[in-house]
């Protein structure tokens, strides 16, 4: 479904950019007194205005709203992919203190001091 809404998306940026070169603009009919054959047009002597501002129109409103729709599908698949898995945490086992009532003479003073886990 992203693939072809890029295509549609990227064909319509090509053909506005197509359009828009072809197109005269404004002051291109003063240009036609001196000769310029503005007359002798594809689309009549009339000239191509209204088809191909229209056909504009169309291109550039589906480019905005394949844009919007691939912003939706980037942006959704992102938040299905903000899941964290993390593993499973390990028991550590706890040292089991003598059940007489006695209590160890010294305590570690120094992270050297502490017991370590031995793998």
């Amino acid at each position: 479904m992203y693939q072809v809404i890029l295509l549609i998306h990227v064909f319509a940026a090509v053909c506005i950019i197509a359009l828009v070169l072809v197109q005269q603009g404004k002051g291109a009919s003063v240009g036609a007194a001196f000769g310029s054959g503005a007359s002798q047009t594809v689309f009549g002597s009339r000239g191509s205005g209204s088809f191909l501002f229209r056909l504009t129109i169309g291109l550039a409103a589906s480019f905005f709203i394949t844009s919007m729709a691939l912003n939706y599908l980037a942006s959704s698949a992102f938040k299905q992919q903000r899941v964290i898995n993390l593993p499973m945490q390990q028991s550590i086992p706890v040292k089991q203190m003598p059940t007489t009532g006695q209590v160890p003479a010294t305590t570690p003073t120094s992270p050297s001091e502490i017991p370590t886990r031995k793998k």
